[in-house]
């Protein structure tokens, strides 16, 4: 028997870059059009964050954890649970993450300081609501197998990562969309998918900023 630090990711995944993309296909023809109504949470959260009003950050984390719920019954137990024996743990996490973001939406956050700005986070968001459903058709892929903002995890999680910087949400709310971007970034790269990089890439940018808003707050 092989010892087990010989093993690699590969090993362990029971499907092909074909299937993981297809099962996005197949979701999006069940959901259509479903979309339109992701499509007007995510500009909703654009609007908290071009326009913080006093109860922008309950409105944000609300959608958010309504989001983080559905990616977690429709995508994960639903549809990744088909070629994942792992996925029921994810869409566990995931309802975990939807409670949390519920909580703080309950608890009303301060509204967001001017140290990190708006740009930062608003790309993110751009990139979460816009990008990610361009990747499919710019990499010769049909448009029905694109990742739709709270359809499908990554861009879900690409958006939180905005939310959670522009309203300097605790570190504890990270904690779970860091993993879910380091288990991501590794599947895709295994898989020999396009652009393996974009979700950790945008996790560290966003904790690279808040963690310098925050050295900038403790050094006042």
């Amino acid at each position: 028997m092989s010892e087990w630090w010989s093993y690699s990711l590969s090993d362990f995944l029971m499907f092909s870059a074909r299937t993981y993309f297809r099962q996005f296909e197949l979701l999006n023809r069940a959901l259509w059009p479903l979309h339109l109504l992701a499509f007007g949470a995510g500009m909703l959260l654009i609007g908290c964050m071009l326009r913080p009003r006093k109860r922008a950050s309950f409105t944000a984390f609300g959608v958010l954890a309504i989001c983080w719920a559905w990616v977690a019954w429709a995508y994960h137990a639903g549809r990744y649970a088909d070629i994942n024996t792992g996925a029921p743990y994810f869409a566990i996490g995931f309802g975990v993450q939807a409670v949390l973001l519920a909580w703080l939406a309950v608890r009303r956050p301060a509204p967001a300081e001017g140290d990190i700005g708006r740009r930062a986070p608003v790309a993110i968001m751009a990139l979460a609501l816009f990008g990610y459903p361009l990747l499919a058709p710019l990499n010769g892929a049909s448009l029905w197998q694109a990742e739709v903002f709270a359809i499908a995890p990554d861009p879900t999680v690409a958006a939180t990562f905005a939310a959670l910087l522009f309203w300097r949400a605790p570190w504890p709310l990270w904690i779970i969309p860091l993993l879910w971007s380091a288990a991501s970034g590794a599947t895709l790269k295994e898989l020999h998918a396009p652009q393996p990089w974009l979700l950790p890439a945008s996790a560290i940018l966003a904790v690279a900023l808040a963690t310098l808003g925050a050295r900038k707050k403790l050094s006042r």
